[in-house]
Order: structure tokens, then C-alpha cells, then sequence
């Protein structure tokens, strides 16, 4: 069941969006992406690091774990200003609930040691999948760009559909970085 799947993941649907701010939002958030990639690498880090954990432990360090997702929620944040879906401008940090969107792992309980192993080979279907709903994400997100300078408005169902694929994405991404052990659903909701 997708729902009950332990990533949340969702944008709070806007009303109005600015037309002005489509052609430089991607500028505005450079100071942000300046330092989620300095994170990135550290997540990257992060991800080796619980590896060996896990095998030895059958746990991911909560410290890495917390840093992992927090990181990735401000990439989140950042993510959905620049991809049109929200007008304000995202708070620099990690406060869970400072910016309209949802993003949470649940903290797992014991990990399997042997999936460490063939998690990136499990997700192949899913790749396949995504390796088709993100170029057509990339239509619509471009479809949504001229609604937005002509109407003002992010049309719903392009919105909704955008939103699964990045939280498809995001569950595909959490399974491969150790954070959970759970298979992730083949579903956009």
C-alpha cells in the first residue's frame, strides 16, 4: 500500500503563483543549491558510512540518518520553489514545517544486512519506470510554465502528477540510500 509507505511526501497545492518570479527563481535559489551540494557530498558520505553500520549493526546511526533527511528535505523545499510549485521563498535549515511541503522518513527499526547488497539491483523495475515519467514530467513541468505566465495558476492535475513522480522518486531514492528496507510501491500517491 502506497499510503502507508514511511516516506511522506507532498506539496501544499498553491493558489496564485507570480509570473515575474518564473524567470528567476532558479537564480534566486543559487545560495541554496551552493550549500545543498556541499550536503550532498556529505550525504554521499553518509551513505558509505551507514553501509558499514548497517553490517555490522543492523542499524543506521540515527546522527547520519537525521542529516540524510534533513538535507534532503531542504533540497526538497528548494526543489519544489524552483519547480514552480510554490511563490515563497524557502527558509535556509532543516526546520521540519518552515516551508509548505512535507517531507519525513520514518527512522527504521533493524536493517537487513543482506539487502545492503542487491538494494540498486531490486530497484531496476523502477528505473525502468522512471527512466519514462521523467521526461514526461519534464513536458508537463514546461506545459505548467506557460499555464502559469498566461493563467497564474499551476494546473491541478499537472501539479498532482508532477508531485507523484518526485514522491516516487523520493521513495525510490530513500530505499537506495539504505534509509529503509521496505520496497518501495509503484505509485505516484
Amino acid at each position: 500500500e502506497a499510503g502507508a509507505y514511511p516516506l511522506r511526501f507532498d506539496v501544499q497545492y498553491p493558489g496564485k503563483l507570480s509570473r515575474r518570479l518564473i524567470f528567476v527563481k532558479w537564480l534566486l535559489a543559487a545560495p541554496h543549491y551552493l550549500i545543498i551540494n556541499t550536503f550532498g557530498n556529505l550525504q554521499f558520505a553518509c551513505s558509505l558510512i551507514a553501509f558499514f553500520w548497517i553490517l555490522a549493526t543492523e542499524r543506521y546511526p540515527r546522527g547520519l540518518f537525521d542529516l540524510w533527511v534533513n538535507t534532503t528535505r531542504w533540497g526538497v523545499q528548494v526543489g519544489a520553489y524552483t519547480g514552480l510549485m510554490r511563490d515563497e521563498y524557502p527558509p535556509f535549515g532543516w526546520d521540519r514545517g518552515a516551508y509548505p511541503i512535507t517531507y519525513d522518513v520514518e527512522y527504521p527499526g533493524k536493517l537487513s544486512r543482506w539487502l545492503l547488497f542487491v538494494k540498486w539491483l531490486l530497484l531496476v523495475p523502477h528505473y525502468v519506470i522512471l527512466v519514462f515519467l521523467w521526461p514526461a514530467a519534464a513536458a508537463v513541468w514546461i506545459v505548467a510554465w506557460f499555464a502559469i505566465l498566461f493563467t497564474e495558476q499551476f494546473p491541478r492535475g499537472m501539479f498532482d502528477f508532477l508531485v507523484g513522480v518526485a514522491r516516487w522518486t523520493y521513495r525510490v531514492l530513500a530505499y537506495f540510500s539504505l534509509l529503509r528496507d521496505e520496497y518501495p510501491p509503484f505509485s505516484l500517491t
